[in-house]
């Protein structure tokens, strides 16, 4: 024995409590008899119902029907993260892929996370510029708005910082292209020239 004790299924849980709400309700105890009867009359028909409850998930686990339901075998998802109280706004607009709605708090926080992409493809300093100064501008308004909702705690992001790691990521792009260049040409030069023409023909 390990000594650890077996989580309980919440699948089990529910199939439970699922097969206790149509299960028939026990009858009335008659009003003639004693305490001891009551007692005895209900610890006997609660013992009987939760038999008929186990028989029935046990049927239903042998004829397959809790097999293969959405998420089983899968841990949870996001348990990493800290409590947010509105998980499900955001996990709504995640599963469903919307954009544009829904509390400033939420959406900045969103763009914030998908900001460094939107940089990378820009084409100028002045684009990046101006994408971070708009982005900065919307943080600061949405923290001086009172008009309820989560607080707003998407940091603003420093203009002159941003623009020289915009400028590194394109330069170490731009490098990695030319190395693949470089080594896609020299490959295709210690071919013989029917194997370039060969792999000119793919």
């Amino acid at each position: 024995m390990t000594g650890k004790k077996d989580r309980p299924d919440s699948r089990l849980n529910a199939a439970r409590y699922q097969v206790e709400r149509m299960s028939p309700p026990a009858p009335a105890d008659s009003a003639a008899a004693d305490d001891t009867d009551t007692n005895s009359a209900g610890q006997s028909m609660m013992e009987a119902r939760a038999q008929y409850v186990e028989m029935a998930i046990q049927q239903a686990i042998r004829r397959g029907e809790f097999d293969n339901l959405p998420g089983a075998g899968k841990p949870l998802a996001n348990l990493e993260r800290g409590y947010d109280p509105d998980w499900w706004i955001r996990q709504k607009i995640e599963s469903e892929k919307i954009t544009g709605l829904g509390p400033p708090a939420l959406t900045l926080r969103t763009e914030n996370a998908e900001l460094d992409a939107r940089l990378d493809s820009a084409q100028s300093e002045a684009a990046v510029t101006e994408i971070l100064r708009d982005f900065n501008s919307r943080v600061v308004s949405a923290r001086r708005q009172l008009q309820g909702g989560p607080p707003v705690v998407t940091p603003t992001r420093d203009v002159a910082e941003h623009v020289a790691l915009w400028r590194e990521r394109r330069a170490a792009r731009s490098d990695a292209a030319r190395q693949q260049r470089e080594s896609e040409a020299a490959l295709l030069a210690a071919l013989t020239w029917r194997e370039r023409r060969r792999a000119r023909r793919r």
